[in-house]
């Protein structure tokens, strides 16, 4: 890409991530009319983070190989799975799949079944895991956004992130810059097509996707 195309894609990427910032009050005001009856929007929709991204994913990205980086109990590997996927849990912290959960659209309780198990690997994410998988998913991973983007710069995988602090980061955000921001440009100069999106919670609800760099 030349240095004109190039620029011109970065205010691009930046301009939607700054309509993205802007369009939070109005989104998840909208949001909490709908699923909370009046509760707390922040505490409420944050409890469904996991099945937001899964819809946004299987509407964005084909089912593929991936990795769900500090991905906990494992809810979010398991819908994907459920949905055609080949996830795998990478968290240090062991923790076992819940035995329910409540689905944010219809409001009811789904069981899981006692017997239902997702594939994991109990240790801290390692930048080869991505040279096995098509793409590599971190909600809310701390300490990883940056060595994601570097792993996924030199195995050509795809990342999905939503960041939210920079504790145990290689570099923080310059003043002025939010912690999204700088991911994106790091990513920008990486060659990755960026491509923001926002989920329907409030907090740390704006993400980045890029697909694997042609």
């Amino acid at each position: 890409m030349g240095k004109k195309k190039t620029k011109a894609r970065k205010k691009e990427v930046y301009g939607q991530l700054l309509d993205l910032r802007q369009s939070i009050a109005e989104d998840v005001d909208e949001i909490d009319d709908d699923f909370t009856a009046g509760q707390s929007g922040n505490t409420m929709m944050k409890k469904f983070r996991f099945q937001l991204l899964h819809e946004w994913l299987i509407a964005e990205v084909a089912p593929c190989r991936a990795v769900d980086i500090g991905g906990g109990k494992g809810l979010l590997t398991y819908l994907l799975n459920k949905s055609g996927w080949d996830v795998t849990v990478v968290d240090p912290a062991y923790q076992e799949l819940p035995t329910k959960y409540k689905d944010f659209q219809s409001k009811k309780r789904v069981i899981i079944a006692a017997d239902e198990k997702v594939p994991r690997v109990s240790r801290n994410f390692e930048p080869a895991m991505a040279s096995e998988v098509d793409l590599l998913i971190g909600l809310h991973a701390h300490g990883c956004n940056v060595q994601v983007i570097d792993a996924c710069t030199k195995y050509n995988t795809g990342f999905v992130l939503l960041p939210c602090c920079v504790i145990e980061e290689p570099f923080y955000p310059r003043r002025g810059a939010t912690w999204v921001g700088s991911l994106t440009d790091y990513a920008l100069r990486e060659g990755f097509d960026v491509r923001p999106f926002q989920l329907g919670f409030r907090g740390q609800n704006i993400g980045i996707y890029a697909p694997p760099k042609s």
